[in-house]
């Protein structure tokens, strides 16, 4: 029971600390202007227009489903609806110009029905008294009953997404930010799907538009949880400045999560992250929202209850934008294919179950490496499902589960050099803390295999009963470790630069937004700051 206790103790704790904490979606603070869309001056503030169109179901040639999934079976038919008016520069010049002020007029045929409302407008020097130069612009609309907004041409969703662009409630706001630094001039085009409902128990009554605003800050609206922690940076050499900037800080960005660990920035522009003692996967936009992305993240089992971490874990994308997850409850490596099916790619090494796949990372080529020590499994090492005798490192090539490495009892974080010309393993080992808080190093050869292993860094001197656990590296080769007192940065040359001190453990990290943003997931709450030099974000558009 010895060699559990740290990992059973400290999922304990971070669980007690969470339990009185609520997620932080609400926004605070006030904007400095707004614009009311539905009246006649709000719309000349911004040189707008409202153009009106009742949409219209039609019916189609379709395919039923193939064996793959797709629309590759019988031809059948189905409906679909016209006009597709969200595409960037839609011609609606023969619509209806609508006032403003009439908004609230009743629209539609009723029952069974959904219209369009498009506006384009833009962004003048002034509102009111504020200058607009560098402001944050929202848009906010509410629609009886349900919307869904265009902004650009572009509909923004995501698996488990609830509001922004896509349908948020019966009768809830759609609330979008459309820039954070807004210029005189800049010119946006909005195109709002009207849907009358709730569609399985169609009231007698039409679509209308309640509310329509433009809400300007000089600065984004926060989350209750943001907080700017001071003294965050410690600086051991003065290289740290040209990675953080001096006068750069920490800011705090949501809490009450039990365990954050695995985060990775989505190609379609916001972040990921796994809390495995919850079971799911949450999602963090630009505009600050938390939602959940995926129930069920890592495991579905019905003994989930002898479980401390049955969720996801490490998180990551492929060049083709395929999300994917290590799984500690059923101990495998998956990815979600594009139409929603989920591909198993490592399960098992030589016909025996994996121990609970920890962190992972793609090599450009496509192999995929990955770490898979027992952690997620109820006593770790002494647990009775536990199958191999030792905990991997694992590259699957071509289909196939090759076992590159068998040097830690604790493998977990891991990354790529970015010439991939080496692989670095950080090791979590409770059942001798204290002697092997390392990263290792090894060359990769072309087909996967590891070569020349050696100790890149040592952390042992380092007090605290913590380990190593995530691991990523910037471009130009410097590594970022999460070990026990936050994150060490270190020099391609194993030189100790410094380090990012949070307020709770820090599990993990990955690069976002630019590049530049390093989010961090820590215990209970996901924390960001600010660099210099960029990482690698995963699967670019």
């Amino acid at each position: 029971m010895k060699k559990i206790l740290y990992v059973i103790l400290f999922s304990l704790i971070i669980a007690a600390k969470a339990k009185s904490q609520n997620i932080a979606e609400l926004e605070v603070g006030k904007p400095e202007a707004i614009v009311n869309l539905a009246t006649d001056a709000g719309v000349q503030t911004v040189n707008g227009k409202w153009k009106y169109s009742d949409a219209k179901i039609v019916e189609v040639d379709f395919k039923a489903p193939g064996p793959d999934r797709k629309p590759t079976g019988a031809a059948i038919k189905t409906n679909d609806i016209i006009p597709k008016a969200g595409v960037a520069n839609f011609d609606d010049s023969g619509w209806e110009t609508i006032e403003p002020t009439s908004l609230d007029k009743r629209r539609g045929t009723g029952k069974v029905s959904f219209n369009w409302y498009r506006f384009n407008f833009t962004v003048p020097e002034k509102v009111g008294n504020l200058n607009t130069a560098n402001t944050t612009i929202y848009f906010e609309i509410v629609v009886d009953d349900y919307a869904e907004v265009w902004v650009n041409g572009s509909l923004q969703k995501a698996f488990g997404q609830k509001g922004n662009s896509t349908i948020s409630g019966y009768n809830s706001r759609n609330r979008i930010k459309l820039t954070k630094n807004a210029k005189a001039g800049d010119k946006f085009q909005l195109a709002i799907f009207g849907i009358n409902g709730p569609l399985s128990d169609i009231p007698d009554n039409y679509i209308w538009i309640r509310s329509a605003t433009l809400d300007f800050y000089k600065s984004a609206p926060q989350s209750a949880a943001y907080k700017i922690i001071d003294n965050s940076v410690e600086r051991i050499s003065n290289a740290l400045d040209e990675i953080i900037q001096p006068e750069t800080k920490l800011e705090k960005l949501a809490e009450g999560f039990q365990f954050t660990e695995g985060p990775v920035w989505s190609p379609d522009g916001y972040l990921l992250f796994s809390d495995p003692n919850q079971n799911i996967i949450y999602r963090y936009t630009a505009a600050g929202d938390v939602s959940v992305y995926r129930t069920k993240s890592g495991y579905t089992g019905t003994d989930i209850g002898e479980y401390h971490q049955p969720g996801s874990n490490g998180l990551t994308f492929d060049k083709e934008g395929r999300l994917t997850i290590c799984e500690h409850g059923n101990r495998r490596v998956t990815r979600i294919e594009k139409n929603g099916v989920l591909t198993v790619l490592a399960d098992n090494y030589e016909g025996k179950k994996l121990n609970s796949p920890n962190d992972l990372v793609y090599r450009s080529d496509g192999a995929l490496y990955f770490t898979d020590p027992p952690y997620g499994l109820p006593k770790a090492f002494d647990d009775k499902r536990k199958e191999l005798d030792f905990s991997g490192v694992y590259c699957v090539i071509n289909g196939k589960v090759n076992l590159v490495s068998k040097d830690f009892k604790g493998p977990n974080g891991i990354a790529f050099s970015p010439d991939e010309k080496y692989l670095y393993v950080s090791n979590w080992d409770v059942t001798d803390i204290h002697h092997t808080k390392i990263i290792m190093r090894y060359e990769v050869n072309p087909d996967g295999t590891l070569k020349n292993g050696k100790e890149f860094y040592n952390m042992n001197s380092e007090p605290g009963d913590l380990a190593l656990d995530g691991l990523k590296v910037d471009t130009k080769g410097n590594i970022f470790s999460s070990g026990p007192s936050g994150i060490f940065i270190i020099s391609p040359e194993a030189k100790l630069l410094g380090k990012i001190t949070l307020p709770e453990h820090a599990a993990n990290m990955a690069w976002g937004d630019d590049g530049k943003s390093l989010y961090i997931t820590a215990s209970t709450g996901l924390y960001r700051i600010r660099l210099n030099i960029p990482g690698k974000l995963t699967a670019l558009k």
